[in-house]
């Protein structure tokens, strides 16, 4: 009986299938490649259309024309109205040679949906009927409009300064880019100083090329058509680093898209009656600003509005209203707002808005800005305190030549009794600052030294916050109820307090200071007692009643004391006020929205592939190397080895055994030799071999 061999196996069959999966997978998936996927992404060109070669000049178009028109019979009934308009259309397209050119080279075809339209329409009627010709010729001048353009020549000394750039990518030909015209001088305008903008000809094949996307192939293209629009964002020179817009193209989206991802500007969000308060004015930090911006048309804040609002991040946040007619009364009773558009500046609290009717352009509005930053009594932050002259180590806002100089400070939790106290001083402030000294009938001695001071700034107004900084609070409130005033509240108890700080600079002992510090070297104590402020202060705390007067009348005779008497020249080492965390801003995309956009580049990519002509080739390819591969291995696999043995036969040495003999010999005789050598002596010998026994001249002897 005859051997069954491994081929008339019965699992022999499924086995080799499954061997050969990988390569059986790839041959399918070549074949789909090949026979459906890339006749899509290649369907028949115009020039097909007409039967000459790709690329063939204007005069060959031409020629084929008029020989299909010479053989045309619309009689015979043999001709059909949608070869007509494909023939009618590629005719068009390809004589029009700023077409064929963006056709040739880039392949845009922006009308091509016209074809489709007209065999629907004459789809049962005589192409007789049919209306030519079927394109619209369109020449489209920028220069005319006023817009800048750019090409290779200007490319790099454009690039000059580290603005961001905004660049669209146009043909002269082209009715879409015509027709965007009007929404590119809106985005040109929104844009007017925060970024460059510039056009870009598709006759400029040096630069476009340069700047263009580019398939697998290595061709150009513009993924969504024209016109195309990307962005440099600051600090790119390079192509490597552009932004490309794949969204719709209209100038709401195309700002809002620059501002977010180019520029990373926060957003300003819209509120209506009911969630302004909620929402944006009890979130908003005390030491900032609140600007309300109020619209007509109810569209995004644009990118000027954006940028004044991350660089005013620390002084003021911004906010839009949708200006209704319905609530016109409420923010006339709440703000004073009689119409929009209006700009609302809310300070202090208890203070009356500042209300400006009417639109301007950026300057105005930046001046505004810049105008009311600051609260009418700020917050003395680590980051104001030098400014407004209510530190120890710096200089009067008077300048530095002024010797003594004041900052009261208002000093307590944040409660509504710190915000009736603000309230206060700044009333306190508003009557130092209209008071006349050159009006004799007026003049009071007892507020003239605090007006005199406030108004050549060297009385400063400012609050802190006494949780926040509560070693600087304790600092100049020492006293029993300093817990009323300073660090976390134990109690439901606020007690807010009113202090004048006096500066003074005395020169010759600072001098004295510095001569003793540089003539001898410093000990440890000598220099923790010499680590004090320059300005020596004196700090006096008010205990009056929280009237206006009397808090005037306080301040008056401070300053006059501080100005007239010899007070004693203190210095201190003043706590350092801790940064307060700022307000997080919310600027650039969103993750969720990059995940999209990353998932969407990669979507697309995989596009770009499948209509990459070299795909089939090289996945038919793979299938064969692959095949070969598997053939190999089975091959090898089944061919039957010389059966091997590790016993020794009878009459073969053991060439393993003698090794292993021969190294232990060698241990061995290693041993013995370690063995024979001499070990000095040591103390822990019990009797070293070379010890000898001397007995003294005394001792007894056998």
């Amino acid at each position: 009986m005859a051997k069954e061999t491994p081929s008339s196996s019965p699992t022999s069959m499924p086995s080799g299938l499954k061997a050969y999966a990988v390569p059986i997978f790839l041959f399918v998936l070549a074949m789909f490649f090949q026979l459906f996927l890339l006749p899509r992404s290649f369907p028949p060109s115009h020039y097909d259309v007409l039967g000459v070669k790709m690329y063939s000049s204007v005069d060959d178009v031409k020629d084929a024309y008029e020989t299909i028109a010479s053989k045309w019979d619309s009689d015979s009934g043999d001709s059909l109205p949608a070869d007509f308009i494909k023939i009618q259309y590629a005719y068009e397209l390809l004589t029009n040679l700023v077409w064929k050119r963006d056709y040739d080279l880039y392949g845009i075809d922006e009308s091509v949906h016209i074809i489709e339209e007209l065999e629907k329409q004459y789809a049962v009627e005589d192409f007789a009927k049919i209306k030519l010709p079927l394109l619209e010729v369109v020449s489209f001048e920028p220069e005319r409009e006023g817009f800048m353009s750019i090409s290779s020549q200007d490319f790099a000394s454009k690039f000059q300064d580290s603005k961001p750039w905004l660049i669209q990518v146009y043909s002269s030909g082209s009715k879409s880019s015509a027709q965007f015209a009007t929404a590119w001088r809106r985005i040109v305008a929104l844009l007017d100083g925060v970024a460059n903008h510039a056009m870009l000809e598709l006759g400029d094949v040096q630069l476009v090329t340069y700047l263009a996307e580019k398939k697998p192939t290595g061709q150009v293209f513009f993924r969504k058509g024209l016109p195309s629009i990307f962005s440099f964002p600051p600090n790119c020179k390079t192509a490597d680093c552009l932004i490309r817009f794949e969204g719709e193209l209209s100038a709401d989206a195309i700002t809002d898209w620059f501002a977010t991802t180019v520029l990373g500007l926060p957003r300003v969000f819209y509120h209506t009656k009911e969630t302004l308060v909620p929402k944006f004015l009890s979130k908003v930090p005390p030491n900032k600003v609140k600007v309300i911006l109020f619209s007509q048309t109810g569209e995004r804040a644009t990118p000027i509005v954006r940028q004044a609002a991350k660089d005013y991040w620390n002084f003021a946040s911004l906010s839009h209203v949708l200006w209704r007619e319905e609530d016109a009364s409420f923010w006339w009773n709440a703000l004073e707002v009689e119409s929009a558009p209006a700009i609302v500046i809310m300070k202090d609290p208890g203070s009356k808005p500042v209300v400006y009717h009417g639109s301007g352009n950026r300057t105005w509005f930046l001046d505004i800005l810049e105008q009311n930053k600051q609260l009418q009594l700020p917050q003395l932050r680590s980051t104001t305190s030098m400014e407004l002259g209510c530190d120890a180590r710096g200089y009067s806002r008077a300048g530095y030549d002024k010797a003594t100089w004041y900052c009261a400070i208002l000093v307590g939790r944040q409660s509504v009794e710190l915000n009736k106290m603000r309230e206060t001083m700044c009333r306190v402030q508003d009557a130092l600052s209209k008071y006349d000294e050159s009006d004799e009938a007026s003049k009071d001695p007892s507020i003239t030294p605090a007006a005199s001071a406030h108004k050549t700034k060297r009385l400063s107004f400012a609050w802190l916050d006494g949780e926040a900084q509560n070693k600087y609070c304790f600092f100049y409130v020492q006293s029993e109820t300093s817990y009323d005033t300073c660090g976390t509240r134990r109690a439901p108890i606020d007690v807010p307090r009113i202090l004048i700080v006096r500066y003074h600079r005395n020169a010759t002992e600072t001098a004295n200071v510095e001569q003793k510090s540089s003539k001898w070297p410093k000990t440890v104590w000598q220099s923790e007692a010499d680590d004090v402020d320059p300005a020596a202060q004196l700090v006096v705390s008010y205990d009056g009643p929280a009237e206006t007067p009397e808090i005037i009348k306080w301040l008056s005779k401070m300053v006059d004391d501080g100005d007239n008497r010899n007070l004693p020249f203190y210095r201190a080492k003043t706590p350092e006020l801790v940064p307060e965390s700022a307000e997080p801003m919310r600027s650039g995309v969103p993750k969720s929205v990059k995940a999209t956009q990353k998932l969407l580049s990669i979507w697309n990519r995989i596009k770009d592939y499948l209509a990459d002509p070299r795909m089939g080739p090289t996945l038919l390819l793979g299938a064969l190397l692959s095949a070969g591969n598997v053939w190999w291995m089975r091959s090898r696999s089944s061919t039957p080895q010389p059966a091997q043995t590790n016993q020794p036969s009878p009459n073969q040495p053991d060439d393993n055994v003698e090794e292993k003999k021969k190294k232990e010999r060698k241990r061995e005789q290693r041993r013995k030799n370690a063995k024979e050598k001499e070990v000095p002596a040591s103390i822990t010998d019990n009797e070293p071999k070379d010890a000898v026994q001397i007995l003294s001249s005394g001792s007894d002897s056998d």
